[in-house]
């Protein structure tokens, strides 16, 4: 079956891609002695590091990994954007956003039984899209109706409990537990889990609070392993520290200090969203557009002179280099280094939420994540995990090419035996 100019065929086993939102391999090996299933899955089956996709935030990650394809190619850059149609600054959530179909509703379309469960609400509308399944988000699990979300009755018949609330570190467990009792109730071909980041934005790799969710979620990996499915785990990004030695946070506001050099311009930070608890609208990557054209190179070089500004790239340069749809990010792109977020002006930002141990991503430096199999690839995906230059997007090419069939395994023993 080709998706995207990419090929998916149809395996024997249940296949089960997972995003694991911000979660880093440190955070993995921080827990490895009560993540006892990844432990195994890392030693008996395959792993590998994987870049994501810039700018290291949810939305456009989630939907490469569900399209199998780039932002370039599938539209989706940021949570949020300037629509220069419209002239206002939208939530990148709409489904029209999207140039391509999704390998999930593609799939659900071919006659594949297909169930996906998010645990932000704000992802469900583009991974519903088109789907003929499952699709329902741990948000508002108690709303799911047959007609909206191919299920109903989530707390009461699914789950047995209330969902958590979206600022509960236990809702994305919940999101896992209901991808485990899903596959215990019926059979699917092909389900997609993706959880929330609110731990990783609270919690360091190691911490007791980061433990003890893992410890959780790791659980339910062991519970779906056990019904015999193929599970790929990866990230839509990472996490880092962005704060300065006080803990406050450590923000350039490029849009109040251009504003102070004379280069009036827009400010748009793609990682807002409707959950500033997490973050405040403060991360790695920002995109403006100047009132006037004339001023880009002032600007980029302004830009540039500032602390913990890493990278400035013009609209062309930043579609050669991040894959990016030039219709979509402005004019410049800025990318903040590893302890600095990039903000609009002190007003915009809710800094009260995040006014001690800010973390956050977006930028390059969390851009490598994991990619965990809890079953051995074949030699030749085996090899491609191996170069390090995998994305994670190939998440479901992997699930769907990287594992014998069971007919297959029958015909390879076969030919070995005449």
């Amino acid at each position: 079956m080709e998706i995207n100019n990419r090929s998916y065929p149809k395996q024997d086993k249940t296949i089960i891609g997972i995003c694991m939102d911000g979660t880093s391999y440190p955070y993995y090996e921080a827990a490895k002695d009560v993540m006892p299933n990844l432990q195994r899955f890392i030693k008996e089956g395959s792993f590998g590091l994987v870049n994501t996709v810039i700018p290291s935030f949810t939305n456009p990650n989630n939907m490469a990994i569900t399209t199998g394809v780039p932002p370039n190619v599938n539209g989706i850059c940021g949570n949020f954007y300037w629509d220069t149609e419209l002239q206002e600054e939208v939530m990148m959530n709409d489904p029209k956003y999207l140039k391509v179909p999704t390998i999930l509703s593609e799939m659900s379309k071919s006659g594949r039984k297909v169930a996906v469960v998010t645990a932000k609400d704000k992802l469900r509308r583009m991974l519903s899209h088109n789907l003929e399944g499952i699709c329902f988000s741990a948000e508002f699990a108690n709303e799911a109706t047959l007609e909206n979300n191919g299920i109903e009755n989530v707390e009461e018949d699914l789950m047995g409990k209330e969902r958590p609330g979206i600022y509960d570190p236990y809702i994305s467990v919940y999101c896992i537990e209901a991808g485990a009792k899903l596959l215990a109730r019926e059979h699917f071909d092909v389900l997609y889990l993706t959880t929330t980041d609110f731990v990783q934005h609270k919690y360091a790799p190691g911490s007791e609070g980061a433990n003890d969710f893992l410890a959780k979620i790791d659980y339910w990996f062991g519970e779906l392993d056990k019904q015999g499915a193929i599970l790929g785990i990866t990230a839509d990004h990472g996490m880092e520290a962005k704060t300065n030695n006080d803990g406050t946070p450590k923000v350039q506001f490029i849009e109040e200090l251009l504003n102070e050099q004379n280069i009036p311009s827009r400010v748009i930070l793609p990682i807002t969203d409707p959950y500033v608890v997490h973050h405040g609208a403060l991360g790695g990557y920002g995109t403006l557009y100047l009132d006037d054209k004339s001023q880009l190179e002032e600007a980029k070089s302004y830009l540039l002179s500032l602390d913990g500004i890493e990278k400035v790239l013009t609209n062309n340069e930043a579609v050669e280099e991040y894959e990016l749809p030039s219709d979509r990010i402005g004019d410049l792109v800025v990318l903040a280094d590893a302890s600095t977020t990039i903000g609009r002006t002190p007003d915009w930002h809710d800094l009260d939420k995040v006014k001690e141990g800010l973390r956050s991503h977006g930028g390059e430096h969390c851009q490598v994540v994991p990619m965990i199999f809890n079953k051995k690839l074949n030699n030749e995906y085996a090899e491609k995990l191996a170069t390090g230059e995998c994305r994670n997007f190939d998440l479901y090419h992997f699930l769907s090419n990287g594992f014998e069939n069971a007919s297959q395994e029958s015909k390879n023993t076969l030919k070995a035996k005449l």
